[in-house]
């Protein structure tokens, strides 16, 4: 049995922002080390730290400590990845009955694509991978969708040499070749994947726009003999029509 690592420190911290959760008019530096029992000394240095994130904020005149703006900007985070799984999964079942191949949703964290859903196809052999998965951002279908979502020089300035790993042999480590490949994407309305991530794997990737919001993708990926040129391109259509389909029903929604 694998021995898990505790941090009695952020414990701590948890208990302090629970326990403003509570609190109405927020409590003072003694209130807080008398009802959770710990020194003022450590109860000054968690909440100096999670003042300094915006966790929790000060009043200077009552010297009381309330949650912070940092925590509902996460929460309301954490509601609209809810509410897209919940909206977008319907949508993400029909694409894979029509392309029959692995569906997934993502969004752009920093360098990487985070993986919020799947729904897997039917096949006996296709391509998975757990919800949280994190790809890196410039590789294969994905990556050319977020980055044809920003200025053009602002996609330039990510698309760096040292930045570009080989992947496969089809991978795309030429700057100039990539920023091509997200111009296409631009034009298009999604972006295609010929094994540059995984060998003998291909993608198609389409941007869901929520009214500007923070953007999101769909992509269907699934094993090159069964996605060849035609099929590719009919995938295409489909996804990109079911990024377009997600994003009117998210804004109808008002989420």
């Amino acid at each position: 049995m694998t021995k898990k690592y505790k941090a009695p420190i952020v414990g701590k911290a948890f208990s302090i922002l629970r326990l403003l959760s509570r609190s109405e008019r927020g409590e003072t530096l003694s209130e807080l080390s008398k009802q959770l029992f710990i020194s003022k000394s450590t109860a000054l240095g968690i909440v100096s730290a999670l003042e300094e994130e915006g966790a929790v904020a000060r009043d200077e005149h009552t010297r009381r400590y309330t949650l912070g703006l940092t925590l509902f900007e996460l929460g309301h985070a954490a509601e609209a990845r809810i509410d897209l799984n919940d909206v977008a999964r319907p949508f993400m079942e029909e694409l894979m009955h029509k392309t029959r191949e692995s569906v997934f949703l993502g969004t752009r964290s920093g360098d990487h694509v985070t993986i919020l859903e799947i729904v897997e196809s039917t096949k006996d052999l296709k391509i998975t991978a757990p919800v949280g998965t994190r790809i890196p951002l410039l590789a294969g279908a994905t990556g050319k969708v977020f980055l044809a979502s920003i200025p053009q020089e602002s996609a330039r300035k990510l698309i760096l040499p040292e930045a570009l790993r080989r992947f496969t042999e089809n991978t795309i480590t030429d700057p100039a070749l990539f920023l091509e490949a997200v111009e296409k994407t631009r034009r298009d309305g999604y972006a295609l994947d010929y094994e540059e991530y995984i060998p003998g794997v291909r993608a198609v990737a389409a941007p869901i726009r929520n009214g500007g919001r923070k953007l999101s993708a769909i992509w269907v990926v699934g094993f090159t003999p069964s996605m060849d040129a035609d099929n590719l391109r009919r995938i295409a259509r489909e996804t990109r029509k079911t990024a377009e389909a997600i994003g009117r029903r998210l804004q109808e929604q008002g989420r």
